[in-house]
Order: structure tokens, then sequence, then C-alpha cells
């Protein structure tokens, strides 16, 4: 089968495609799926530069790959979630990059009808993401106020929708066409972080959401109220900061799961969720794909297109 490896590590031009053998059923838990398509993500950058060597090492040559959709064609012979034919999504963690995947069954759900494939693999990181800096950690609630970095990005436009979606009322950040995308997903304000300050314009929030790190990261400590949380899905914010503020500041390790993407599937379901892809790629574009990305600016989710 064809797929997407790094035999080392560095920059794009490490990424190549090569042909490998089809994996097969490892245990009797399994499903073996034939990918669609699959979602780029920064991870698969930051593993791919060395940079998650101390937490997430990988063995070269290494597939990556975090997310994907596509059919089930073989199960093993415990599985009972699912069957043949299935269109389903997979929170793969790596090996998403390829014609043919192996998941253990408790990492897949069903695909939602009203979504394409394209849209199905854009949304497992956004959403459980969102879940989990939103509600697991942020502990956000109706009539609260949450301050949201990117409302036009991929997990940013994720955060717009469910926070949004939960009584919330939301103030993102954004720029150029992030903008008016962050006012279609449902942002009661939104601030054009090139041209306005936001720690001059928004104060008292109960929940900021950092997905930029550095100094965007810090001036949301002058945007959080006193007894307010800070969460950093990109770095730790700053201890020292987070004692002269009073606030609870903290970096979010996201749980991707289908029980974290559970509240976000029903969102779309009911028509109050939508899946925002920015730009596809062919399988063999990858190195394209991340470059892409890594670029910034990009409002929605890049996905590969394995067929």
């Amino acid at each position: 089968m064809k797929a997407i490896q790094y035999k080392a590590y560095g920059n794009s031009d490490v990424i190549e495609q090569v042909e490998v053998s089809t994996p097969s059923i490892q245990s009797e838990r399994d499903v073996l799926i034939k990918v669609r398509t699959a979602g780029v993500n920064p991870v698969d950058m930051k593993i791919r530069m060395g940079l998650m060597k101390a937490i997430r090492p990988v063995e070269m040559p290494f597939i990556p790959g975090g997310e994907a959709a596509g059919i089930i064609v073989a199960i093993g012979d415990s599985v009972s979630k699912f069957k043949v034919g299935d269109k389903v999504i997979a929170l793969t963690k790596k090996h998403g990059y390829a014609q043919y995947v192996t998941v253990n069954e408790n990492s897949v759900l069903l695909k939602p009808q009203g979504l394409s494939f394209e849209e199905a693999a854009s949304i497992g990181v956004n959403i459980g993401t969102a879940q989990s800096v939103l509600f697991t950690e942020g502990k956000l609630e109706k009539g609260q106020k949450v301050l949201i970095q990117g409302g036009g990005g991929a997990v940013g436009g994720a955060m717009v929708q469910m926070a949004k979606a939960a009584g919330a009322y939301v103030i993102a950040t954004a720029s150029e066409k992030g903008v008016a995308l962050a006012k279609s997903l449902g942002a009661d304000e939104v601030i054009d972080y090139k041209s306005q300050d936001v720690a001059s314009i928004i104060n008292n929030v109960e929940l900021g959401a950092d997905t930029a790190g550095g100094a965007a990261q810090e001036k949301l400590f002058q945007v959080v109220k006193a007894g307010g949380r800070l969460l950093s899905i990109v770095s730790q914010p700053s201890q020292q900061l987070a004692e002269q503020y009073n606030v609870k500041a903290y970096f979010v390790a996201s749980d991707i799961s289908p029980k974290t993407l559970q509240n976000g599937i029903e969102l779309i379901e009911a028509g109050k969720f939508k899946a925002i892809v920015s730009k596809t790629f062919k399988l063999e574009e990858a190195a394209i794909a991340q470059d892409f990305l890594s670029a910034g600016g990009v409002n929605g989710k890049v996905i590969l297109v394995v067929e």
C-alpha cells in the first residue's frame, strides 16, 4: 500500500511516499480501515521535527497521522461495535497517512451521515481538544464569558461553536478571513488581533483558551478575571504571572477519544456544529500540506485525500 513516512527527523524534505505492506488485524478487537481521508495536525510536524522526543518518541521509519476517515474492510473475532462496510472515523494517534490502518475498535466511531469523508477526518482532534479545554478542564458554564484565540482556525473554530452551543458568551480573536468565519460560527465578539489590542478591549472573562503561546498567551492574563482559568494547548503558562493575576493557568494535554467527541457529534447531528475544511491535498502532497499548515493563517482543517 502507499503510505507517507518520515525516515529521520527534520524539515518537510524528510517526508516521502513509499510502498509498505498493508497492515493486518493484530488482535481480536482490531478493525482494518481503508482510509479515504486523513487530518493534518500541528503535532504531525512537531513529531517530524523531533520536538516531541521527550514525551512522544517514535521509531523510524514512522508513518504519521492521528485521525482518519474511511471504510472498515476487516474486523477481529471479538469486535462487537462495528461491521465490515461501516463508514467510520478513526482516532489513530499514528499511521493515518496511509491507504490502510489498523485500529482498536475503542478508538473508532461511526461517521455522522451528514459529513463527507473530508469533513469527517477534520473533527476528531478539533472536537476532542475543544471538549478537553472548555469543559473537562475549563468547567465552562452557561452565561460565562470565554475568550478563544484563533477563532477562525481548526481548533479555535470548534471551540467557538461548542462554547456557543453551551450558552457561553463567546469572544474570539482572528485576522483577515478568520474574522468573518469566527462570526459565522457564532462568536458574539471578534477581535482582529493584527489591528486591535485584545487586552485593552476585553476583561473579566472566566476562561481564556490559548492556542498560540508566547506573547499572545501572556496577554490573556490581563483578560481573565481573578479566580478564572487560562488554559493552553501550546505551552505551560507562566506560574509567576498566574500568581500575580490570581489566575489558574496550565497546559492541557487533550484527551482525544470517542467519549470526548460525543458532545461534538451530538451537535453535528443536531445541526449546531459545522466541520470546516480549509484545503485538501493528495496523499503524495503531504509535504506541501504540512508546509501550508505551518505557514499559518489557515482557516479550518487541512486534509489529505487518500483516494
